[in-house]
């Protein structure tokens, strides 16, 4: 395997889907990447540029990248370009000429309203490209739908490392319990996370600072809070924590709830099953849903009645996104079609998406019951990455 097999794979997959959509050609237009990195210039270059690039591909299978003199042999190394043309002082003679020997219709960029992975063509490059095509007629149209489906339909060594990322995690999570008792307060239990990732070699799959978050009993602030000092695991209460990793740049992200039990306890309390059970049965619903051609609203929506139904608040967010690359990695969103998410909950579900089904509710005294899976649509259906969550992991105290 070499050290570019993502990029191979991702070079030789947009081809496919170039032909399956029809469209001529798709133009990744970047500078200076260091600064304001293209999403998609990981999936098909794994490297950051200096100078304007300009990477082509079209539905006839040519690859060019067009680069400054000093990152053409980076370029080159990757293996997967049919052609590769270096420059010194502008890079608008060289895309000119190989854009008028295509002659493609129509161009796709990397921009879009609904999709921030797909949204990664700048402003100021999108004026100078403008300029460097004024008098022509090529109409420049989103790449949206190309990168939906090429960041969003998993390749298979993908899958291993986001397979991989996910088995790591689960063996911190018996850490964790193995480390929890009263007394602790979230900084120290998310320090304690940190150190078992560095044991491994891994590093958080986001900011270290809210990955992982801990919640410790009722008052813990939900969401995307950082772990704080004044919050500390009690007798009786629940710790919930949402941890993700990176591997080979691969993530994953979970989320799982321990009960502290008191040792004359004989049963957890009826409040805390209640909440896993509605939870789990809410992650079962849109689990059922999930198979190719279905959007991703279908999905939410069962899981969003699932809870309403049982009598519980409406969460306020999706109830998926997608891993991959990043821990939200665009695409198709398992959500409500609320005007913040755009289109995107209207997207369909592709063989190999990667998916997190996640939502929890507050259960009064005790604290957060929330839960967060990794699942991977397949041909007729998904699969479960991690054996899902049904009930409290017991902390006996």
């Amino acid at each position: 395997m070499t050290h570019f097999s993502i990029q191979l794979e991702k070079l030789n997959q947009t081809v496919e889907i170039l032909q399956e959509k029809q469209l001529d050609a798709w133009m990744t237009f970047v500078r200076e990447t260091s600064h304001n990195a293209d999403p998609a210039l990981g999936l098909i270059v794994g490297m950051n540029l200096t100078w304007q690039s300009a990477f082509i591909i079209t539905r006839t299978g040519e690859k060019i990248a067009i680069v400054g003199r000093y990152d053409a042999e980076n370029v080159g190394r990757i293996g997967g370009f049919t052609e590769i043309i270096g420059y010194d002082q502008s890079i608008q003679p060289e895309l000119q000429r190989i854009l008028k020997r295509l002659n493609p219709r129509q161009i796709a960029l990397n921009y879009s309203e609904n999709d921030s992975a797909a949204d990664g063509l700048s402003h100021g490059m999108y004026l100078i490209l403008k300029r460097y095509l004024q008098g022509t007629s090529y109409e420049l149209i989103s790449a949206e739908g190309i990168l939906n489906s090429l960041r969003g339909r998993k390749s298979a060594t993908e899958i291993a490392r986001i397979r991989q990322a996910v088995k790591l995690t689960e063996e911190i999570i018996d850490q964790i319990t193995t480390y929890l008792r009263p007394g602790l307060h979230e900084r120290e239990i998310a320090a304690f996370i940190h150190a078992e990732m560095s044991k491994r070699g891994l590093t958080p799959a986001w900011e270290p600072e809210y990955c992982p978050i801990v919640n410790c009993g009722p008052d813990s602030p939900i969401g995307h809070a950082a772990p704080s000092e004044k919050y500390v695991s009690q007798v009786g209460q629940l710790v919930h924590v949402d941890l993700g990793v990176y591997f080979e740049d691969y993530v994953s992200d979970m989320q799982r709830v321990w009960y502290l039990q008191p040792a004359s306890e004989t049963n957890v309390p009826q409040p805390i099953l209640d909440g896993f059970k509605v939870v789990s049965g809410a992650i079962q619903a849109a689990a059922a849903v999930m198979k190719p051609g279905v959007t991703g609203n279908a999905v939410d929506t069962a899981a969003r009645q699932h809870i309403i139904q049982n009598g519980y608040p409406e969460f306020l967010h999706a109830t998926g996104h997608q891993i991959g690359r990043t821990v939200h990695d665009g695409s198709t969103l398992l959500g409500p079609m609320w005007e913040k998410y755009g289109q995107s909950p209207m997207g369909l579900l592709e063989v190999g998406n990667a998916y997190t089904l996640e939502l929890g509710v507050q259960v009064p005294h005790y604290g957060l019951v929330a839960l967060e899976e990794d699942v991977i649509v397949t041909e007729n259906g998904m699969e479960w990455l991690a054996t899902p969550q049904t009930e409290p992991i017991i902390v006996r105290v």
